[in-house]
């Protein structure tokens, strides 16, 4: 499966408690569930008026299915295609010990 960030422009989203985002998750959980295995959920990260998340998914399409499904927006697909991190680089410290 392919890896997207999904931008969630949500308003008030990041002033939710724990118990609503509870909620939030349950009804993201229950469209996910329709559309197996075709689409993952990894995490999100919840800003001020929009999340920020993470899916494995065979395609875009059936993320725009799941936010029809959910109720939450796809404000912004956008495919993940590489990632890096301090690693990356060859001088990283963790990699000279490895080698």
């Amino acid at each position: 499966m392919r890896k997207f960030v999904i931008e969630r422009q949500i308003t008030g989203v990041g002033s939710l408690n724990r118990e609503e985002l509870a909620g939030a998750a349950a009804t993201s959980n229950d469209a996910l569930a329709k559309l197996a295995p075709d689409v993952q959920w990894v995490q999100s990260y919840v800003a001020q008026d929009r999340t920020f998340c993470i899916y494995l998914a065979a395609n875009e399409r059936v993320i725009h299915e799941h936010a029809r499904l959910s109720g939450f927006p796809a404000t912004r697909i956008c495919e993940v295609l590489n990632v890096i991190d301090p690693t990356t680089d060859d001088r990283c410290p963790s990699k000279a010990a490895a080698a």
